[in-house]
């Protein structure tokens, strides 16, 4: 069995509250596998222990108990460092060119000459950023600055990317430029950790993806596995007697609710009975949808003294 490229095991991150002097767990037995080649959707609301558990993998914290691993190596490993790209969520640069910078990060990975001018050259053209590459980062928009960003995410051509919210500040056109990026990337063997609170962009591009909740997986999966139990039948029917099911009557018929599972036997059922089946509907539910639920059944997000 392929080893994963990402694998947190039952990992907890606590923090003592500044104002608080109490405990506040920030991940509490977080437990999560990424596949080698897929696009992997990050979700959580505000608070759900998102960044820390990125932070985590990258060596830049130590988790309170529980163990990763990241290429088949501990967290913070020195040997991975070159086989991984990172954006973050709020990038900041040095007051460089935008090129010069790009090339700088690879050459921090062990990159250089002709190589390190090819490959830079290359991502600026790719990220619509040639024709400003001469020009000073600092007076770039928040959008230039992430495309700036996921060049030298992708400059040392890493195994993984982590991104952290890589196209919340791109108009359309710039996130289907990274989105084209991103799949060349799966495409070409690479795996990408993809956090996002875009839940349409996820469910374009994600081979899978978790859900997380107060610093637990609460769900994981492909879209359609994560929806199929979510999905409801409307049902209606007439001629049965209306003390063997719950539902709603009008004109003589009667519509009754059911899981995607136990529509055959309720339809069964009413064919048993003696009943019609009229019409069987599919109640449509979104991955918005299963998100809010998530977050309200778990007491919304993280209160102001978890961090994320």
């Amino acid at each position: 069995m392929t080893s994963p490229a990402l694998e947190f095991d039952n990992i907890t991150k606590q923090y003592r509250s500044f104002f608080h002097n109490e405990s506040v767990k920030a991940l509490d037995g977080f437990s999560l596998r990424v596949e080698q080649g897929e696009i992997f959707g990050f979700l959580g609301p505000n608070g759900a222990g998102k960044t820390t558990a990125i932070h985590i993998a990258l060596g830049f914290m130590f988790p309170s108990s529980g163990r990763g691993l990241m290429l088949g190596r501990p967290f913070g490993h020195a040997a991975t460092r070159r086989r991984v790209g990172f954006l973050a969520e709020n990038v900041a640069f040095y007051h460089r060119p935008a090129g010069r910078l790009v090339r700088f990060y690879g050459a921090l990975n062990g990159m250089h000459g002709p190589q390190l001018r090819s490959c830079t050259a290359e991502l600026l053209k790719e990220l619509e950023l040639s024709e400003v590459a001469g020009r000073n980062a600092s007076k770039f928009s928040r959008g230039m600055l992430q495309r700036v960003g996921l060049a030298q995410a992708l400059v040392n051509d890493p195994e993984l990317l982590i991104l952290d919210e890589p196209t919340s500040a791109l108009d359309p056109l710039g996130r289907i430029t990274v989105r084209e990026i991103l799949l060349k990337a799966r495409n070409a063997g690479k795996t990408v950790f993809l956090s996002s609170h875009l839940l349409s962009e996820v469910e374009q591009i994600c081979d899978r993806m978790a859900i997380v909740i107060k610093g637990r997986v609460a769900r994981v999966g492909t879209v359609s596995e994560l929806l199929e139990a979510q999905n409801r039948f409307v049902i209606t029917a007439r001629g049965i007697d209306e003390l063997l099911f719950e539902g709603t009557r009008q004109n003589g018929f009667i519509k009754i609710t059911v899981p995607a599972l136990g529509q055959r036997q309720a339809i069964e059922k009413i064919w048993l009975a003696g009943g019609e089946v009229i019409a069987v509907n599919p109640i449509r539910r979104t991955l918005e949808d299963l998100f809010v639920e998530l977050a309200h059944k778990n007491g919304g997000p993280h209160t102001e003294k978890r961090r994320q």
